[in-house]
Parts: structure tokens; C-alpha cells; sequence
């Protein structure tokens, strides 16, 4: 489950975006509450970065694949597609994603009980729920 318990930032365009925390801060950083994306975008903003998580550092490549007016009665931020589930919160970046799924996958693995206790509910890492995707875009503002 995704809580957004953790720090995350964008890169766009060389600039960093994210909460400040002094903390973590190492460059300058600019709060994200006060900037919006669509002025971005329509300056012909096409490739980002956003990494989630500085413990486990997951980084993603966001693309913006096209730009269409909204049509009436649909929200501005859609997901139109998707893969694969998101790895579990705190289950430690790409190599710690990795030994969960292979411990998973091994009924016989000795941590398997416990993994499947601390996940809780039945993983698929190939299920995408688009509308969950889309429910969380919903809450963005443009």
C-alpha cells in the first residue's frame, strides 16, 4: 500500500521541486505547493524526473506522451494506461523489491509466512488498478 509517508522531489528542467526539509536538503530546492505544472507543460514540458522515497530512492521518468483539451466532465489529469503494481512501502528500492518477489514466489522460502504477514493482503506485482491510479490524479491541481 502507498501511504506518502516518505520525502519525495521532481526534477524539471534542471530545478529541483519538492517539501523543503533541512534534514535532507543538500541544493536548493523549491516548494512544490507553489508551483503549478500546467504552466510547465504548456511551455512545452515533455520529460521529468520524480524520485519518491530517499531511503529506497525510487526514480521514475515521467513522459508526457500527449496534451488534449479536456473534454466536459472529465478531470484535467487522466491515466489513459499501465503496468505492474507498486512495490510495497519500505520494502527497500529495487534489490529489496526483488528478494520480496522471489520470497514471495517460494512457498518453501523460510521468510514466506512472514513476508506474506507483513504485506498483508494478496500481492500480484502484475495487477494495475487504473482507477485507483486515476482517483489519486484527481486530487492534483493543474
Amino acid at each position: 500500500m502507498r501511504t506518502d509517508s516518505h520525502l519525495h522531489e521532481y526534477e524539471i528542467a534542471r530545478r529541483r521541486y519538492g517539501i523543503p526539509d533541512e534534514e535532507w536538503q543538500t541544493e536548493p530546492i523549491t516548494d512544490e505547493r507553489r508551483v503549478r505544472l500546467q504552466p510547465l507543460l504548456e511551455a512545452g514540458l515533455r520529460r521529468f524526473t520524480y524520485v519518491y522515497d530517499f531511503g529506497d530512492y525510487w526514480k521514475h521518468l515521467v513522459k508526457v506522451e500527449d496534451l488534449l483539451p479536456p473534454t466536459t466532465g472529465s478531470p484535467p489529469i487522466v491515466c489513459i494506461a499501465g503496468e505492474n503494481a507498486c512495490p510495497p512501502e519500505d520494502v527497500g528500492g529495487v534489490p529489496g523489491y526483488a528478494n520480496f518477489l522471489a520470497i514471495l514466489a517460494d512457498p518453501k522460502h523460510e521468510e514466506h509466512a512472514d513476508m506474506q504477514d507483513w504485506i498483508g493482503d494478496p500481492f500480484d506485482p502484475t495487477e494495475f488498478d487504473l482507477i485507483a491510479v486515476n482517483r489519486i490524479l484527481a486530487t492534483i491541481k493543474p
